[in-house]
């Protein structure tokens, strides 16, 4: 498994393809194995897919640093340095995605064109999911088998429909969840850095091209928030999926015809 010295951690991460660089961020808890094959298979046919493993989670260390976006936004970087990519198109999802905008503004010549899915600004401007919602992405994670927060993850991200028309589907995505989760101490440490993130008053400085994808079915970060960042980040463009939850699985076709279209325009 390919890991490389990134500041303070050993970072695991995987190269797809070749040509300009395309890096991936994943979001809350995920790790490299979460991305949909077709996500890696599509975008790596045009792009050098780069894809990893947060702090914390999967095949990365945990390290003893106090948890931030902008701490996850400065290994990001870091690992282009490490991997020797100056610049790349960067996309990111739910978490992921506000580590993308940490990274457009902290470390804006890395960034070449931006892609924004499932995500929000967070503090007050952000609409947080339901009650519902929040109860069962918070219980008390070091009393579930890792089996038990897997099944509890996937209604999160997927909706019922979709289960329910695609056999095979739902065991999928749990054989990708078990099979390097998160520990509850690395999840509760993200989570905190996600409650604590506000990029609100930052995001006119972001001035990388910006795509922002969002389902309409997504409970987890519901889709009021797309035309947030939408409004703020000057220039961007909203492309919504009517029938997409938050993993943004239901329309994989259109949603990458939607990346890919933006990734090569000039």
């Amino acid at each position: 498994m390919p890991r490389i010295e990134v500041n303070d951690i050993q970072i695991y991460y995987e190269v797809h393809g070749e040509g300009f660089p395309l890096v991936m961020i994943q979001g809350l808890s995920a790790n490299a194995n979460w991305w949909d094959p077709r996500w890696i298979k599509t975008l790596s046919e045009k792009f050098k897919v780069v894809a990893f493993d947060n702090r914390g989670a999967g095949r990365t260390e945990l390290s003893e640093k106090e948890y931030s976006i902008r701490l996850f936004a400065d290994d990001t970087a870091a690992l282009m340095d490490a991997l020797g990519i100056p610049e790349a198109h960067v996309l990111g999802i739910s978490m992921g995605g506000m580590i993308a905008q940490e990274l457009a503004l902290n470390h804006p010549r890395k960034v070449e064109k931006l892609i924004l899915c499932s995500t929000y600004c967070g503090g007050e401007k952000s609409v947080q999911p339901s009650d519902e919602v929040m109860q069962t992405l918070m219980p008390n994670r070091g009393a579930l088998t890792v089996e038990e927060v897997a099944r509890m993850t996937i209604p999160l991200i997927i909706t019922e429909k979709f289960l329910k028309s695609n056999p095979g589907v739902e065991e999928f995505v749990f054989q990708q969840i078990i099979r390097t989760p998160i520990s509850a101490e690395a999840f509760a440490r993200q989570l905190n850095a996600i409650m604590n993130f506000n990029s609100w008053d930052r995001l006119p400085y972001i001035k990388a091209p910006t795509l922002i994808l969002h389902g309409k079915q997504d409970i987890l970060v519901p889709p009021q928030n797309a035309p947030v960042l939408n409004k703020a980040i000057r220039g961007s463009r909203l492309v919504y999926f009517k029938d997409s939850a938050h993993g943004l699985i239901e329309e994989t076709e259109e949603v990458l015809a939607a990346i890919l279209d933006f990734l090569t325009q000039p």
